[in-house]
């Protein structure tokens, strides 16, 4: 015969231990994502530094994945950088239509688009498309077994899979800064004649009126290291995916967020850094 006061106190118990096995599950999903995931990351990087120097070089990987980043980020690149440097003359012609200094707008649109916006177009460009794809290819080998299978037979993934990806992304990327940077100057150029009423004397010959050389290399530079950092989540959640094709897609939603994320903080970082050591060029 039961008791309704024991009753209620194991349901009670059954409640409360459900709470604390909620409020655990919670701290270990937090504890993963602040400390353990980092620190795999970290040793990743680490491991893949290291393969960097094993010989022989796998040069056609290279060249393939070189090749494949650019089918599929050349044209979308393009099509992101006319639109992206218009908006870019047209909001800033309009301020310095404003501000009675109109024959400048070719000079700031030349430090908006080559100090900033195009090693963020080129770093989305190289993290949504090639990025994405990278981690999908890795993560379908781990899921076959492929990787167990090349570790089994004594070859690093690293050094045959991640380390030629890493560097065609970051290879890559440089080109494709310096398309961005062409074509959203060209963009820019005729918003600012066609729409603006512009001269296109004053917009070319104010290119080199605040802008400067460390400029284009501190592009180059992000660009560069968007792309490593792009390449070293793909090989990531690639090589830590699991579950099967859901668990590879998931892989993939990831990738692309958490590269992001990552990539806004590093331009943060390098700005403000280059800010602090590269003075403007006065007018």
């Amino acid at each position: 015969m039961s008791t309704p006061g024991i009753g209620a106190n194991q349901a009670e118990a059954r409640k409360g231990g459900g709470g604390t096995a909620a409020l655990r599950k919670f701290s270990d999903g937090a504890t993963n994502v602040a400390i353990k995931e980092p620190g795999r990351f970290f040793a990743l990087v680490l491991d893949t530094f290291r393969a960097m120097f094993q010989w022989p070089f796998q040069w056609r990987e290279f060249i393939q994945q070189s090749w494949f980043i650019v089918s599929v980020t050349v044209v979308p690149t393009m099509l992101v950088a006319i639109p992206f440097g218009g908006v870019l003359s047209l909001q800033v012609g309009g301020l310095i239509r404003q501000l009675g200094a109109q024959s400048y707008t070719g000079a700031t649109a030349v430090v908006a688009i080559v100090r900033e916006a195009s090693p963020l177009v080129t770093s989305l460009l190289v993290a949504g498309a090639a990025g994405s794809a990278m981690c999908a290819d890795i993560g379908a080998r781990k899921i076959r077994e492929e990787i167990d299978a090349m570790e089994v037979l004594g070859i690093n993934p690293l050094h045959r899979l991640v380390v030629p990806r890493v560097f065609a992304c970051a290879f890559i990327a440089l080109f494709l800064n310096g398309l961005v940077s062409v074509v959203g100057l060209m963009g820019g150029y005729v918003f600012n004649v066609v729409l603006q009423n512009g001269t296109p004397g004053a917009y070319l010959a104010s290119f080199n009126a605040m802008a400067q050389l460390p400029d284009l290399l501190q592009a180059e530079f992000k660009a560069f290291l968007f792309g490593v950092t792009a390449g070293l989540v793909a090989a990531y959640k690639g090589l830590n995916a699991k579950g099967g094709p859901k668990g590879v897609g998931d892989a993939v939603n990831q990738t692309v967020v958490i590269t992001f994320m990552l990539l806004f903080v590093e331009n943060f970082i390098v700005s403000t850094l280059y800010f602090q050591f590269v003075p403007s060029k006065g007018m």
